[in-house]
């Protein structure tokens, strides 16, 4: 856990107490935008069970495609570690990039020269208004990390990655590690 303020980049892990929200349990938000008006940010380890092709037949490949989060499940995002390739990206941090132009990301996927080590595509994501972010986190509802993977984070599996993130949490957050993901059916 840090302990400095929120600000785009960092990881946001879902406290073990948040049990029965289907879409934050167990959940590690990568924040990519914090500012006084809100933020934004895109769940990382929830993938879909579709890929890009299923979702725009025009792109051939299998990316998976993540839940980004509850709002605008209709529209599809994606941040990727390529910006020399992908024009008009706006910087999240330490290597990752948020958006660009699509007609060009299309054709370059399609081209092979994007991997799923380079891009991940989300529907939806998480957003926050003006200080609802804060009142969270007062609540003790995230616990704030560093992105110690850099712009790694894009190829690394979701399998597990809640887990893993609480674990490197240590001390009283180990005993969750290995708790079923809905206790009462324990």
């Amino acid at each position: 856990m840090i302990s400095e303020k929120l600000k785009k980049g960092h990881l946001l892990i879902a406290e073990p107490s948040i049990i029965g929200d289907l879409s934050f349990n167990r959940s590690v938000i990568l924040l990519a935008d914090h500012n006084k008006k809100g933020s934004v940010g895109f769940i990382i380890n929830k993938p879909l069970k579709y890929t890009i092709h299923d979702l725009i037949p025009d792109i051939k490949a299998t990316f998976k495609i993540y839940n980004g989060g509850p709002v605008e499940q209709d529209n599809l995002y994606f941040i990727h570690n390529i910006p020399d390739l992908i024009p008009n990206s706006i910087e999240i941090s330490n290597g990752i990039y948020w958006g660009g132009e699509y007609e060009i990301t299309k054709e370059l996927i399609n081209n092979g020269k994007i991997n799923k080590n380079n891009i991940r595509f989300f529907l939806g994501y998480t957003g926050w208004d003006e200080d609802q972010l804060e009142s969270e986190m007062e609540e003790s509802s995230w616990i704030i990390a560093k992105n110690n993977y850099e712009n790694k984070i894009i190829g690394k599996s979701a399998s597990h990655f809640w887990k893993k993130q609480i674990m490197e949490l240590g001390g009283e957050y180990l005993i969750w590690s290995n708790a079923p993901e809905n206790p009462a059916l324990n």
